[in-house]
């Protein structure tokens, strides 16, 4: 099995392991007594959505490997996006405590879109913005769940 094939398994097996994660903390969390549907139920569905395909790209790789059959897998990484993806993923964790979910997921969408080559940064701005409100007031106002409150939050 060449240096590819290992690296295919190496892929497959870290995805069983992570399910295996995701699992072990859905069992970490409290449930009531009286829900019927509690909040284990999303994290388990999560954690056995990843072993099976885990369990596909283990399988996959033991008859010979999957990355070389595409060849746009073998395409060298496009690290720009990347370094956009990632800033955007940054100044989430940065901005979330002190500034709130909208501002925050703003900031990650528009750097998302430029990521996946978006050139209106103005618009990309203005629909993350849109999406972000829509998000925070589904969750809080519709579910009750803060997930995340800034200065802006506090306007609604």
């Amino acid at each position: 099995m060449g240096s590819a094939k290992n690296g295919d398994l190496a892929v497959g097996v870290c995805v069983l392991l992570f399910a295996g994660l995701v699992a072990y903390l859905a069992s970490l969390i409290p449930v009531s007594l009286y829900a019927r549907v509690g909040p284990q139920v999303v994290p388990y569905g999560v954690a056995a959505g990843l072993f099976a395909l885990g369990a596909l790209l283990v399988a996959k790789a033991l008859k010979g490997g999957w990355s070389g059959d595409d060849p746009e897998l073998t395409m060298p990484v496009d690290w720009r996006s990347a370094r956009w993806l990632a800033l955007g993923l940054a100044l989430n964790l940065a901005m979330i405590a002190d500034l709130g979910f909208t501002l925050a997921s703003t900031a990650l969408f528009a750097c998302t879109a430029r990521c996946f080559g978006s050139t209106n940064p103005l618009k990309d701005v203005g629909l993350g913005f849109l999406l972000a409100v829509a998000a925070y007031l589904g969750f809080s106002k519709g579910l009750g769940i803060n997930i995340g409150a800034g200065p802006l939050e506090a306007l609604f």
